[in-house]
């Protein structure tokens, strides 16, 4: 494939790193990922043949290690792809700055939610007892996230632990609270339920660390709600 035929650094790294899905393997493998199934995990959507040219395609570059794991193949960032967290980090917090946040509008998938909620649960916040939360999400299949003290996972049936809780309502309301653009108060407003003890439905929240980077907030019109397209039009031709 041709290159951009430039000796600038940013050329030749955008070369390397700006193909599709390239960034999130690299964003992956920086959670802890190691194994192929887990990487395509976190990234639904990518094909098998795809996600398999772009771990090569690392691996040549030297930002990424192959190794014969007891299982399979294992996959690991080496000095140079550990290299790249700040950049992952940069551009997560310039899309959470910058880009409008409209989940209901946006084209999301349930698991990659689910996944970072697995690995970002504050284990000393849980009840003594495993227990199961079920989450009924619109359109989707159930899922089940197993909490222990002890470890954390997240399966397509119940492993066997007590379900005291199901978590149920539309996606967008479970991606607009995680990804810090609204509180849990108000995504109960828009729909999100978790049903089950009291008790433990008013913990739920405090289980989890949510998004990484939930902090962030949007700048400046980014906070205002977004208007209806009638409203705009109309807003225009008023003077």
């Amino acid at each position: 494939m041709a290159g951009h035929g430039q000796f600038c650094s940013v050329a030749r790294s955008q070369e390397v790193l700006g193909g599709r899905w390239t960034m999130l393997i690299v964003r992956e493998l920086l959670c802890g990922s190691r194994r192929f199934n887990d990487i395509r995990r976190g990234i639904p959507r990518i094909s098998r043949t795809m996600l398999s040219e772009r771990l090569q395609e690392l691996v040549l570059t030297g930002a990424v290690h192959r190794s014969d794991g007891q299982h399979g193949p294992e996959y690991a960032l080496t000095t140079a792809g550990m290299e790249l967290a700040p950049l992952v980090g940069a551009l997560a917090e310039w899309g959470q700055k910058w880009l409008a946040r409209h989940p209901e509008d946006e084209d999301l998938d349930l698991e990659p939610v689910l996944i970072d909620m697995e690995r970002r649960v504050c284990l000393k916040e849980l009840p003594k007892d495993p227990l199961v939360v079920r989450f009924d999400i619109h359109g989707q299949q159930p899922r089940f996230l197993l909490l222990k003290q002890s470890e954390t996972a997240l399966c397509g049936q119940n492993p066997g632990f007590p379900e005291p809780l199901r978590v149920v309502g539309p996606l967008h309301a479970l991606v607009a609270w995680w990804r810090g653009d609204i509180g849990f108060g108000e995504a109960r407003r828009i729909g999100l339920v978790v049903e089950g003890q009291r008790a433990l439905a008013r913990a739920f929240p405090r289980w989890f660390e949510r998004y990484q980077f939930a902090h962030v907030e949007p700048a400046g019109d980014m906070h205002q709600p977004r208007r209806r397209t009638s409203d705009a039009i109309a807003g225009t031709g008023s003077s």
